[in-house]
Parts: structure tokens; sequence; C-alpha cells
């Protein structure tokens, strides 16, 4: 009866058990529901909800789990970090982790689920003597392949001794069991890699005794995430990495043939590497001391071996040669300072809402740029128009969670208090010249080697200084060349060269450039020049245009000529840089934007009519702008929605600063049927807003005049190729060839969009041949009038030596001289355009004739011969 009474008891608790643990034992903590209460819930949102997420990254997250089965990883055990992603990713309706490996969620379990635990748990260890493993059973398994996504931690207390010693599950091993298996069916688990920062702070080689304390920033204890989280909840935002697709990792043929421990190794080995190289590319290298840094360049082999070697052929003590190399490295070094670099995202901002109206900024080439910086350091290299340039770019990337750049900065701008300001920015100074400082030049190497070698981003200006005239300056190698040598000498990995386009409605540097290009002195910086430049605070310059290019690995570009950078001569290593430099020019001119008041300023200084009506003038825009859409050109935002209305605000802009005058009104105060005139003393500041979109123009313009100097209705492409590589030799030093393409393409491309605007007619049976309709004809003076003010400059060089004994080889001395007969030339009306009285433009046509045998007024029959074609283009025009 007893022994009945008992089988009956222990047949209701087994019914009882079931139905309450609904048949199964698997329950366990490390599966955190979706549903876990409202207040729950709502404490958990509220506790995040200061926490940042890139908008970007997020949407790639989104077709994960259609496409397969979704694991997080984290490189720390941080529950802090997986509530966080469970309850973030869960509101904003992504894939969320419900399952934590090696995680036991208990406080935000709803009650019922931890009694079902642990009476699963107490049932399971009275059956089998053992405590449930959610891995060996399959629960883990299962639940992922129904849809439920993970997360993982790599680094954890004792993870090894539970791995190889405890002999415990590895939870990677277990998903490549897993991808492995039918079950799956065929679909691809993706690792997703979660970085998060409570600081943009890059790390310290030597920690402070808060870190000692209360846990380093890379992984801060409970102390310090709360008061950060509560007192400085926007300092906290969180990173998503590549993910990686564990099917196509185990398919790759380093790792298809191997045993599964030791796929599981490589697989860890490589997801910390990217978690360390992700964090490295949103903070940056760890920062070393000054002096650990200049112990370490100051006493390795390279540059001590050198200085032992100079001290001998200069017969100079080593203690003095080791002092000299001290203060050479004072002069050049940065001394990168957080708190500086915080100070000027705040009066970068400032700025940019005071004096501005906004930045644009292509952000998907951005996320391009910091993915590809994983790879090896970036180079940045922008195009460089103001001092601005190099405090914007460093903004936009910190705002943009990426470490603020070093930037190479010509030693004028070191002036006290400036220099110390500028280093603690990132700053670090370099001579404008190298000649006869052959010390000075080893540590400067030296200091930008071991830049490389610790990863950090760096940034110059390959044009080498500001550039007065609007359009690119052709690249300066010397750094270019120091950098490619460096990757020669194995000092980095690899090296990602970014072309950055940055430009502006309005410079706000058009006064003293003018003052510049008509021969005035260059003011050097200085602390008066800093005062002075409040006034620019009452100004409005309208936008800044930032645009990245795709980013150029030095490794892809070797690898497409297969070649080794080892195996090149000197002299192939220094065409390899030429090319380089010409490449970087040519894709910075490639992702500029043509703004309003680029395209308004091209028309109003190409029109061939003093003064001409509203009706005319926007006809001309008109033809612009149908070639720039026509080659795909870059425009900005407010010349693509609406180009009349763009164009009417840049005039009223123009009228209102006096750059035009209006000599008619309509009775409405609009501008249909009025006339203007250029006002003649701002052509040259007109200039340089026509010369920021010239370069778009510029193939045109010698497929135009090339097409003019024919003088004939009908003719060939290849009967242009003679004029057109004339014309881009003569002007070689104003405008960047392109390396990569000839100039037979351009001339077919310029011939088709030619076509495409009525300008030329194919010849209905002669094959490549094409006539010049009655309207064309215009169209193609309006083109080639990009190039009659550097024809016209270029003219006033030679008609100086034609007149003067004066040798071209004495440069300094010739320029006034040149300007003095522009003027006269000017005043006498042998020129036309006042802009072309420029002393860069004068430089470079003496650097070009110089170079051609033209170096006195002896050479006459070179001085006649360019002459000549200069006279018979300018006929054209």
């Amino acid at each position: 009866m007893i022994k009945y009474r008992w089988m009956q008891f222990k047949n209701m608790a087994r019914m009882w058990i079931d139905k309450a643990l609904q048949g199964t034992h698997n329950h366990y903590l490390c599966f955190l529901p979706g549903k876990i209460g409202f207040l729950s819930s709502w404490i958990l949102k509220l506790f995040f909800s200061g926490i940042k997420i890139n908008k970007e990254q997020i949407l790639a997250l989104e077709k994960l789990k259609e496409e397969g089965v979704v694991v997080y990883v984290t490189k720390y055990k941080s529950y802090f970090e997986y509530l966080f992603y469970y309850t973030r990713y869960k509101q904003n309706g992504l894939a969320f982790p419900e399952i934590g490996f090696d995680y036991k969620v208990l406080i935000w379990q709803p009650v019922s689920r931890i009694l079902r635990v642990f009476l699963s748990h107490l049932d399971y260890v009275f059956s089998n003597l053992s405590l449930p493993d959610p891995y060996k059973g399959g629960y883990i398994k299962q639940e992922l392949i129904n849809g439920r996504s993970g997360l993982l931690s790599l680094v954890e207390r004792k993870g090894f001794y539970r791995r190889f010693i405890q002999q415990k599950t590895d939870p990677l091993q277990y998903l490549i069991e897993m991808q492995q298996s039918i079950e799956i069916g065929g679909r691809p688990i993706f690792i997703v890699p979660q970085l998060m920062f409570f600081s943009k702070e890059p790390l310290r080689s030597t920690p402070t005794i808060k870190d000692i304390l209360l846990g380093a920033k890379e992984k801060p204890g409970k102390i310090r995430r709360l008061v950060t989280l509560f007192k400085n909840s926007d300092k906290v935002f969180m990173e998503i990495s590549e993910p990686v697709n564990l099917k196509d990792f185990l398919e790759s043929e380093q790792i298809r043939q191997r045993d599964i421990e030791y796929q599981s190794l490589v697989l860890r080995r490589n997801l910390l590497l990217q978690i360390n190289r992700h964090r490295q590319s949103t903070l940056g290298p760890i920062l070393e001391s000054r002096e650990e840094l200049k112990e370490s360049i100051l006493t390795n082999d390279r540059l001590q071996s050198f200085m032992e070697n100079y001290s001998k052929k200069r017969d100079m003590s080593i203690q003095k040669v080791h002092k000299k190399a001290d203060k050479y490295l004072d002069e050049i070094a940065a001394k990168y300072n957080m708190v500086i670099i915080k100070i000027f995202a705040g009066l970068i901002k400032w700025i940019v809402n005071t004096i501005f109206e906004g930045v644009t900024v292509n952000m998907d080439m951005l996320n391009k740029v910091k993915s590809m910086s994983k790879k090896g350091p970036l180079i940045l290299i922008p195009c460089h128009k103001s001092h601005i340039d190099y405090l914007i770019l460093s903004y936009i990337l910190y705002v943009n969670n990426m470490p603020c750049p070093l930037v190479a900065a010509g030693k004028n701008l070191s002036f006290w208090p400036m220099g110390p300001i500028f280093r603690g920015g990132g700053a670090f100074f370099i001579r404008r010249t190298f000649k006869g400082a052959v010390l000075y030049s080893k540590v400067f190497v030296e200091y930008i080697y071991k830049l490389l070698e610790e990863g950090f981003n760096i940034e110059f200006f390959i044009e080498g200084g500001r550039s007065r005239t609007g359009k690119l300056i052709l690249p300066k190698l010397g750094l270019l060349s120091i950098l490619i040598n460096a990757y020669k000498d194995g000092v980095c990995d690899d090296m990602i060269f970014v072309p950055i386009y940055i430009g502006y409605d309005k410079v706000i540097e058009e006064s003293s450039y003018l003052n510049e290009i008509e021969g005035g002195q260059k003011e050097p910086e200085n602390l008066l020049q800093i005062i002075k430049a409040r006034k620019l605070l009452k100004k409005r310059c309208g936008k800044i245009y930032i645009k990245f290019h795709q980013p150029l690995s030095l490794n892809e570009l070797l690898s497409q000529d297969n070649v080794l950078i080892q195996d090149m001569t000197s002299k192939e290593r220094n065409t390899l840089t030429r090319k380089l430099g010409f490449r970087i020019i040519n894709a910075i001119n490639n992702v500029s934007v043509v703004t309003p008041h680029g395209l308004v300023a091209s028309v109003l200084l190409n029109c061939s009519k003093k003064m001409f009506t509203y009706e005319h003038f926007m006809s001309h825009v008109e033809i612009y702008m149908n070639y720039l859409l026509s080659q795909k050109i870059e425009m900005s935002d407010t010349l693509l929605l609406d180009n009349v209305y763009a164009v009417e605000q840049v005039i009223d802009s123009y009228i209102n600063i006096k750059f035009i005058i209006q000599t008619s009104k309509n009775m409405d105060g609009r501008f249909a049927g009025a006339q203007f005139m250029v006002n003649e003393n701002k052509r040259p500041i007109l200039e340089y807003y026509k010369n920021n979109c010239i370069a778009f123009f510029i193939p045109a313009a010698f497929t135009a005049l090339a097409i003019l100097e024919k003088d004939a209705f009908q003719f060939s492409a290849s009967d242009l190729n003679i004029g057109y590589n004339f014309l881009q030799g003569f002007f070689k030093n104003e405008f960047a060839y392109n390396v990569d393409q000839t100039s037979e393409y351009f001339i077919r491309k310029n011939i088709k969009a030619f076509i495409n605007e009525a300008v030329l007619m194919p010849h209905p049976t002669l094959p490549d041949t094409y006539n010049l309709t009655s309207a064309g004809f215009r169209d193609l003076k309006l083109f080639s009038g990009f190039l009659k003010t550097y024809f016209e400059s270029y003219l006033i060089v030679l008609k100086h030596l034609e007149r003067s004994p004066d040798s071209l080889l004495n440069t300094k001395d010739i320029l006034k001289k040149i300007q003095a007969t522009g003027n006269r030339m000017y005043k006498k009306r042998e020129i036309e355009r006042k802009e072309a009285l420029s002393k860069i433009n004068y430089e470079n046509a003496v650097d070009y004739f110089a170079a051609h045998g033209v170096k006195s007024s002896q050479d006459t029959e070179k001085i006649e011969y360019y002459t000549k074609a200069i006279q018979r283009y300018l006929n054209c025009l």
C-alpha cells in the first residue's frame, strides 16, 4: 500500500514537473527571452538610452538575419555589454542576442523562468547525476537554427583553463561544428564583432592612478563604467565591425583541410586582431610619452649609425651630434594632447556654425576609409585652399569616431603661442627645404618611420602650400617619397592613401590671395594675424564641402603592376612616386564639387560680351550645366535641386559685394531682362572661384580649341591628337595630366559629349568624321575660353623677353619686371583679361619656357615659335 501510494505520488510529481517544465529540460539562464516584462524592459531602455550607435552600421545588420544565423562577439566578457546589445537591438527591431554563450543572466529573468530553470536543473541532477549542458544537449544549436541570435566573448578570466584544462566546450568550435552540420541547411553563420567605447581618448603606454584603481578605458571597472554612463553618457558609444562569414572562412584554402581545433584557434585570433584593429582605427594607437618617443627614435640602430658617420665626416664630437638631433626632434615632433583636441573640436563646431552654413561630407566613403584603416596607416591627402583645412578635417574625423591624424605643417606655423597649441592638436612641423640640413633630414625621416610603425594616421598637403589660384597645384613629392621608402623598408604592411577634396563656397582668405596673385608679398604667420582674424566672424561664407575619394592601397597598386617595391631600382621608385602623386591630384579633382559660386564665376569670366543680359548669361549656364551632368560631375545640392535659384542667389551675392554691376533692373525686382557687366577690378578674385571647378572643363577646353584650330567645319578625331597633346604639354605646369588615360580617350569622350549637345554631328557616310554645327561654333568658344587667361599670362612673359635682356634663370629678379610688363600691356589693351596679371601664372610660364630652351632674349627662334602659337590660339578665341 505504501509502495503504491509512493508510486502514485511519484507519478503525480512527474506529471506536475513535466507540465511545469513543458516536457523538456532545456531551460537555461544563458537564454534571456524577448519578453521580460514591462518594468524590466523600461529600466534597461532608460539605463542605456545615452549610448550612441552609428546609424550606417545599424543598416548593415538589418540584412544579416534574413541571410543566415547572427552571433555577436565581444572581446571581453561583460554583462553590461550583453544587456545593452540585447536591449538596443531589440528596440531597433534587429536580431538581438537572446542566447549568451557561457553567460548566466539571473536578475532580469521573469520569476517564472527562474523557478523553471531551478526546477529543470534539480530534476536533471536527480535523474542523471550531472548538470544539464546547453552545448551537449543541442539546445543552443537548435535555438540558433530556429532564428534566435547569440553573443559570445573571446576573452574571459580562466578562459584558457576552462577550454584546455577542464575541456569545456569552446563556443567558437561549437559554431564551426554547427556550420558544418546538415541541420543548418547551408545557411552561413555571421559572427559580428562589437566594440563599446567609454572615451575617445587613445590608450596610454603608462596607466594613470585612475586607470589602476578604476580599470582602463578599454575595460573599465564597474564604478568607472557607471560614473561615465550617468555623468557623461554622450561619451559612450559603440561600433560594429565587419561581419565574418563563417561558411566562407571554413571554405578558404588555408583553413579547409585543417582540423577543427586549428580552425577555432585561427578564428579566435583573427577576431581578436579585427577587434583590436577596429579599436585602433577609432582611438588611434597607444600613446607613448614624449620621453619614450625620443628615446625610441634617437637610439634606434639606423639613426645611431648615421650619427656616428656624420660625427666622423664633420669632425664633430658625438655628444654635439646627439644634442643637435635632440634639438631637431623637438623642433619637429607633435605633442598629441586630447584636451587641446577637445577644445579644437568645440571651437571648429562654433566656427562652422558662425561663419559657414554647415559641412557636407560623403559619409559612405568616410565609412569605407575607416574600414580600410584596419589594413594599414591612413595617409590623408587633402587639397589645400585655406588654413581651416587641417582643422576641419580633424574635426570631421573626431566627431565620426576616428582618431585625429598627425598633420605635417609648415615651420612657419610654429610661431608662439599657436605653435605649441598646434602641436597639441597633432601638428608636426617640417621645413620648406632640407637643403644642406643632412642631420635634420635624417631625424625627420626617422620620426616619420616611427609614426608609421606605431600605426598613426598622417595627413599632409601634397601641393606643398595653399593654392592661391583656386586650382590644384602640381604635386610636391618630397614627403611622398619618404613614405614610399618607409614602405619599402618594411615599416608597415600596407599604406592607405586617401585623396580628399575640401572646398568652400567662399574662402576666407580671398583678399590676401588676391594681393599675392597681383604680386604682393605673403605676410608671415604671426599672432597679429590671429587677432585680425576676428573680423572674419562677421562674414558668411556659405558651405564647406568635404569629399573622400576611394582609398588607394599601396599593396593593391603594386599588385596591379605585378611588381615588388624591393625589386625596384631607385629610378623606378621615383617614377612610382611621381605617378602616385599625379594619381592623387587627379583623384582629388575627380571628387571635387562644382559650387554655384564656381559655376557663375566661370560663366562671367568666359562671356565674350562686356555687357550681357540675364537671358544670355543663363544660356551659358545651361551649356556648362549640361556638360557637367553628361560627365556625371559632382555638384552641390543647391545646384542639383534648383540650379536657377542657386545661380540667382550667387548673382545677388556678387552684386552686393560689387563683383558684378547690374546696369538695368526689372520693375518687379527679378533678373529677367536685366543687364550686367563684370567689375574689372574684381576679375582676379572671380578667377579664383572659376578655378575651383576648372579641372572638369580642361579636357573639353583642349578638345574644343583643337577643333577651332583646324578652322574647318569638318574634321576627324585623329586630326585633333596633335593639337590636344600640344596644349596638354604646354600647360603641364598648370593642370595635372592623367597618368592612367591617353589624350585620345579624352578627345573621344568630349566629342561624344559635344554630339549629345548638338555642337557636333557625325558625318553620315565617312567614319570617324564630324561636322561642326553653326550653334556649336559659339559653344566651342565658350569651353575653350577657360584657357584664354593662361595664354595671355604666358604671352606677357614672352613679350617681356622680346624687349629685355633678362635671363629666366634669375626668377626672383625677373618676376617683378614681368609684372610691370603685364601691367603696361593691359593698359594698352594688348591683353584683355586683368586676371592674366597673375604672379603665379608668370612663375609657371617661366618654369615651362626655361625647361624648353627659352632662357633669355637671345633665344629668338623659340620665343618667336611660342609667340606665334599663342597668338594663333588667341585668334581662335
